[in-house]
């Protein structure tokens, strides 16, 4: 099976789209993540779900999660404010590793060992040469682990 099988349209955002727009397309399509493009709709990054949430709960309550259980409903209500004024490019985490990108025939088990190399549940496919290519779609790590594991996963 070659990627260009398995790719699918995927939501994607403008690297300089505001990081409220980001969240609610997240939620939206219930994604892991999201393709973030440059402004010739190359792929550049992977913006994970997480990385958002990063932003939105303080670094105190993530370091230490039993003050979780001391804040008001008000607080809770005012986590997102922090998105308002940020941008994409702003969420996107300093360390990130190399944006997971195949082309159209690489294989299955090729696209499995670059998701499982990077961590990454989402590897953008695209047309031509690394991420200057067009964007086809992406494969998602369900699709991968359905197609590696046709019979077990959906039998008893």
């Amino acid at each position: 099976m070659k990627a260009s099988e398995l790719a699918k349209p995927y939501p994607v955002v403008a690297q300089g789209s505001g990081a409220v727009d980001a969240a609610r397309l997240l939620t939206e399509e219930q994604r892991p993540g999201l393709i973030v493009v440059d402004d010739d709709d190359h792929p550049v990054a992977v913006l994970p779900g997480s990385q958002v949430l990063r932003l939105v709960i303080p670094g105190y309550i993530r370091d230490d999660r039993t003050l979780a259980g001391v804040v008001d409903d008000d607080f809770v209500d005012h986590m997102c404010d922090a998105l308002e004024h940020k941008t994409v490019v702003e969420l996107l985490p300093r360390d990130r590793s190399r944006l997971p990108v195949v082309g159209p025939d690489e294989s299955l088990l090729a696209v499995a060992a670059l998701m499982a190399a990077e961590r990454s549940p989402i590897v953008a496919v695209v047309q031509g040469p690394g991420t200057k290519g067009a964007l086809l779609g992406a494969i998602t790590l369900t699709s991968v682990l359905a197609a590696l594991l046709p019979g077990r996963i959906t039998d008893p």
